[in-house]
């Protein structure tokens, strides 16, 4: 049976973890279901000399997320789809919503790169109901085929000049689209109205893109950004802040 969205995400993603909080908001409010599926940023950006295109943490951090999706694709293949809905909390809430403590003085490279190390995965697995030993999937590179063949599955719904997230609205039929792309979680009563403008949207046929690339910090702990605060604009040129030197 077909879910209601396909939802693609890289678990490094900070703006792949804010619209999935919104769309956990419309699901708490609607009876819809959702399948998480796996895109890989480091696999997308394989062929990528990340020295010229991104800022200096981005390759471990990417690295980082394609480990974390091989510890996702085993628990999924061990436990069921079921299981990737509190995994990808977990994951979010523990890169995301947690803020660096005041001792904390490691770089953002540093912080990047230990994402994708046993320590980190070992107490999101327990926080997700899952059996640690699914962290020995960390350095296990057949799960790499599985990932790259759902990423190539989300870039040929949406075309490959798109990021994360990529959302399959009323599959199989509906259209993908990247995004949509919030630095803001709505209130619970704007949750499903702000959703039922995307869906009509992505219900035309004729409907492409609306899009820009001045996106305000996501309000999110791990960025310094509180919940009622406005973040710092920033121009992510390709979806990603890439950056030509």
């Amino acid at each position: 049976m077909d879910a209601d969205i396909n939802f693609y995400f890289d678990p490094v993603c900070p703006f792949a973890w804010m619209t999935s909080k919104w769309v956990r908001q419309v699901q708490a409010q609607r009876d819809y279901t959702v399948d998480w599926r796996f895109i890989s940023l480091r696999l997308i950006n394989a062929h990528v000399d990340y020295d010229a295109h991104f800022p200096p943490e981005y390759e471990a951090g990417h690295t980082a997320g394609l480990r974390l999706l091989r510890v996702a694709a085993r628990a999924r293949a061990e436990h069921g789809r079921e299981a990737m809905a509190p995994l990808y909390a977990a994951f979010g809430a523990h890169i995301f919503d947690t803020a660096p403590g005041p001792d904390d003085h490691r770089s953002e490279g540093e912080v990047r790169e230990l994402r994708g190390a046993r320590a980190f995965a070992e107490p999101i697995l327990a926080e997700a109901g899952l059996p640690l030993e699914l962290v020995e999937a960390l350095d296990d590179e057949s799960w790499d085929i599985e990932i790259q063949q759902e990423t190539d599955e989300a870039l040929s719904l949406t075309g490959k000049d798109v990021g994360t997230p990529i959302i399959h609205f009323e599959p199989p039929a509906g259209v993908a689209f990247f995004g949509p792309v919030i630095s803001r979680l709505p209130p619970e009563e704007s949750a499903v109205e702000l959703w039922d403008h995307v869906v009509g949207l992505s219900r035309f046929p004729g409907f492409a893109e609306l899009k820009r690339s001045l996106r305000e910090l996501p309000q999110l702990a791990a960025f310094g950004v509180e919940a009622n605060t406005v973040g710092k604009q920033e121009d992510w040129h390709g979806g990603s802040r890439r950056q030509q030197k």
